[in-house]
């Protein structure tokens, strides 16, 4: 049995005050690999205690000296990469060679742009008599998901630490190995004690801990809506800054002049990426009435590329769902996108077949969905793509900006004039015109129920900063 028997608290791996464990099962295979501790009320309290007591330290270190810290935490990323991936695709199922690419690949990169961001950025400005001073905001809790765990993680550490606050983690209980790797690599770069603490555990015992702690100062979370929501209530009590990272209904808006099979192939990519489970993808297609058919043709035949199969197999791209109450759940939208009377034309909710073991879902592409349908309107975080056809422009706007949600988005068009026009009118946080490429120094982040803030860059960076102004 691997795992982890002691949490990481003022730079020393402690017991955990209770003795319930987390078990850790890989999604491919279903048998439990691993066990961490299950963290309690009392284990938060002794980290966030740690994290305030070397806050005054930590935040009055030069940028440069937290440059250097965070210098030596990448190279420790970069090295121990393939180990990282092999973990991440033990634990969540995301085929290995996707793994190495973007579970281990981008968190080096996202802390790599903060390095680079510290060179230059001030933390200081006059404005008339006034000197504006950019401070850490203090202790921050960062409470991070399953779906991208490292990438998620180190998007707050990262910034938190550039900014010199001291942080409380708290990954998700079904992937939690990496962050523990995360915690033995910081370790080993000498950050000073109490700067950075892990704390594993559930939402309803370490995370609500976290987050109504009076000495936290700000809780960053990413997760589902309804986490959100419950996060926000408790840290309200307190008034601490709340950054929220939720769900997403995005919609890829193909005009009528744009490419068609080179706009569906990629819509179709972003759409099964990580088996579906990306908070910003690509789920609902909006095309033309009068291309409908094509879109759909287009759109099946990409389809076939994505058979599911073994993460460790290289030509695998659509691995297991992350458990098997996710598996249940995507199978009964599927379920339910049927009976409203959808289209179903690839898929369902039958298992893969030749896959006896493992959550996996078959890739289900609905056709002729209507803007109304739980299937359009629902984060199903799964491998399912609804083609929505529209007749006008207007038409193809009012129906993207039909959602609770507005984190990602697309637009496809022989004019990127045109489609920057439609973008700029879609409610979303990040909208890719023409596959623009994921930049690491844009904002990301959503309108309505996708959350509040945004993270990467130096938008995520002023996240953590409070601002003072001295009055000369």
């Amino acid at each position: 049995m691997h795992g982890r028997d002691r949490l990481y608290i003022a730079g020393d791996w402690q017991e955990s005050t209770g003795s319930e464990r987390i078990r850790v099962i890989n999604p491919a295979t279903e048998a439990v690999f691993a066990e961490v501790p299950a963290g309690t009320a009392a284990d938060v309290d002794r980290a966030v205690t740690a994290a305030a007591e070397a806050l005054p330290g930590w935040a009055a270190t030069s940028p440069q000296d937290r440059s250097g810290y965070l210098r030596k935490i990448h190279q420790q990323l970069v090295s121990r990469a393939p180990e990282m991936a092999e973990l991440i695709t033990a634990e969540l199922g995301m085929p290995l060679k996707m793994s190495q690419r973007i579970q281990a690949g981008l968190p080096a990169a996202v802390l790599e742009s903060y390095i680079e961001l510290l060179e230059g950025y001030e933390f200081s400005e006059r404005i008339g008599n006034s000197l504006i001073l950019k401070e850490p905001v203090g202790v921050v809790g960062a409470i991070t998901p399953w779906n991208f765990p490292l990438h998620q993680l180190m998007i707050k550490v990262a910034a938190a630490l550039a900014a010199g606050c001291t942080v409380v983690a708290k990954p998700s209980e079904q992937t939690p190995l990496n962050a523990f790797l995360l915690a033995e690599i910081i370790d080993g770069c000498g950050l000073p004690p109490g700067v950075f603490n892990l704390v594993s555990g559930y939402g309803p015992g370490a995370g609500e801990a976290l987050a109504c702690h009076s000495e936290v100062d700000m809780i960053s979370f990413t997760g589902s809506t309804r986490a959100g929501k419950r996060v926000s209530v408790l840290a309200a009590d307190s008034i601490k800054r709340v950054a929220l990272e939720l769900g997403g209904k995005s919609a890829a808006v193909v005009l009528d002049d744009a490419e068609l099979p080179i706009a569906v192939k990629a819509t179709v990519n972003n759409c099964f990426l990580n088996s579906g489970q990306t908070c910003s993808a690509l789920t609902r297609m909006l095309v033309p009435e009068k291309s409908y058919h094509d879109a759909v043709k287009l759109a099946l035949d990409v389809a076939q590329g994505f058979l599911p199969g073994n993460p460790l197999d290289s030509q695998t791209r659509l691995g297991p769902l992350i458990s098997a109450e996710q598996r249940e759940r995507v199978r009964s939208y599927i379920r339910q996108g049927v009976e409203e009377g959808a289209e179903l034309l690839l898929g369902g909710e039958a298992s893969p077949q030749g896959l006896p073991l493992g959550y996996y879902v078959q890739p289900t592409i609905f056709g002729k969905v209507r803007p109304e349908m739980s299937i359009a309107q629902e984060e199903i975080f799964g491998p399912v793509l609804s083609i929505i056809s529209y007749q006008t422009e207007d038409d193809a706007i009012r129906i993207a900006n039909d959602s609770r949600y507005g984190l990602g988005g697309a637009v496809w068009s022989a004019s990127s004039d045109r489609a920057e026009q439609v973008a700029r009118r879609m409610r979303t946080g990040q909208v890719d015109i023409n596959g623009g490429r994921f930049n690491l120094l844009a904002p990301f982040g959503g309108y309505k129920q996708s959350g509040n803030g945004r993270e990467l860059g130096r938008y995520g960076l002023e996240e953590f900063l409070e601002l003072k102004a001295l009055q000369l």
